[in-house]
């Protein structure tokens, strides 16, 4: 088999810092790859806000050789289940039904980056030292996906397991227990609410969060990937581990 051209997918944002950490995961995945003889070549898309969009990433890698999109995203929620796996039948790939005209092409989607046990222990790295009464919340996106919170929810529980202490998911928009909420409780019951940011990279729902905290003595913690951070090499490991299920 050739090897295979490799499109990582992110969500998109409006952040300049987002943007940085997102191209810098990229780099540092291409040259793991290339180095590795794993890939012929990698690309950077978006699902939303950004060009080039998933269209364009296949319309733009070679159609004679398999492709892999890796979506760089935290969660299977609504951009997977459809937008993903719309783009991937229109291209001619998936289950074989393809656009008028479209060839069928060898095009693989693989799993999200989380849940990942490896991810918790990036999350554990960025909070601070935790004192027996602070109150740690996994603080998520969220989606109308009910698979999507789950998977967060099952994050939760691994950031738990890491932490030898109780963490609960917390969601800023969706179906999931509202982050605002959980925090306001927390606040009553005593002691510093650490938020654990469970985004890969600063944008809007960092902000959200920031705001959340902003007159209290409550911590927010960076999320996975941020400026003044290297790029976890745990974290090209699950993109590279992604990739190799998915060949």
């Amino acid at each position: 088999m050739p090897l295979p051209s490799i499109g990582l997918i992110s969500h998109g944002t409006s952040s300049a810092e987002g943007r940085r950490v997102i191209e810098a995961l990229a780099a540092a995945v291409t040259e793991d790859l290339v180095s590795r003889g794993l890939a012929a070549e990698v690309m950077l898309g978006h699902v939303d806000v950004q060009h080039p969009d998933v269209a364009e990433v296949l319309s733009t890698l070679p159609s004679d050789s398999p492709v892999v999109l890796v979506p760089l995203l935290l969660s299977p929620g609504y951009h997977v289940h459809v937008d993903l796996a719309e783009a991937v039948r229109a291209a001619g790939g998936a289950d074989g039904s393809k656009a008028q005209g479209t060839e069928t092409r060898d095009i693989r989607l693989t799993p999200t980056l989380g849940p990942d046990p490896r991810l918790a222990q990036i999350l554990a790295e960025r909070l601070p030292d935790l004192g027996d009464e602070d109150h740690v919340v996994l603080a998520a996106a969220g989606s109308s996906d009910e698979r999507a919170n789950d998977a967060c929810r099952d994050m939760a529980e691994s950031l738990a397991h890491e932490l030898s202490k109780p963490v609960v998911a917390g969601f800023h928009a969706g179906g999931g227990d509202r982050l605002s909420d959980i925090v306001e409780h927390k606040r009553r019951a005593g002691g510093r609410v650490v938020l654990s940011s469970y985004l890969l990279a600063p944008g809007f729902f960092q902000d959200l969060a920031s705001a959340l905290i902003s007159d209290s003595s409550d911590i927010l913690a960076p999320p996975l990937l941020h400026d003044g951070a290297k790029t976890p090499p745990l974290l090209v490991d699950v993109v590279r581990d992604r990739i190799i299920s998915a060949l």
